[in-house]
This record gives structure tokens, sequence and C-alpha cells, in this order.
């Protein structure tokens, strides 16, 4: 049995959906969410709530990759072989 690994691959329709819809924020809402997060965990660790502070310290990561996902999106297109 002879496998092909360049077969296309097409996504499902709910990535279809949550990309159109992810594609249509701007990437900046991403930078900013990023950033106040670190600021409001600054802040929360200045009042002395050092758990909730890298509670709301660790949101800024994740902040970022969704904002690197959603340019990726912007940028290439959910299915370029598919429309």
């Amino acid at each position: 049995m002879v496998l092909n690994e360049n077969a296309p691959h097409t996504e499902g329709e709910a990535t279809k959906a949550i990309e159109e819809q992810t594609s249509k924020l701007p990437s900046k809402l991403f930078l900013c969410a990023a950033l106040s997060a670190m600021a409001v965990s600054l802040l929360l660790k200045c009042t002395g709530h050092y758990h909730k502070a890298l509670f709301v310290g660790q949101w800024a990561a994740p902040f970022l990759i969704l904002g690197t996902y959603n340019k990726i999106v912007k940028t290439t297109g959910h299915d370029q072989l598919h429309s």
C-alpha cells in the first residue's frame, strides 16, 4: 500500500467558519489585549494580589498566539484549494 504524502488537505466546515469570523478582527486587538493583560498583571502584583497577577499575566502569550494565527489567516486564507 502506497501512501501519498502530498495529498491535498482541506479544512472542515467548522474551521472555515471560525477563520472567516476571526479574520474580521483587527490584529491590533490581540496586541492591545496582550499589553493590557501585562499592565493589569503588574497592577495586581503592585497591590499585593500575587496569585491573581500570575493568572492574568499568563493571558499575554495566548493573546499573542491568537494574533499570530489571525495574521496568518488574513494573509494566506483559510483554504487555498477550495473557496
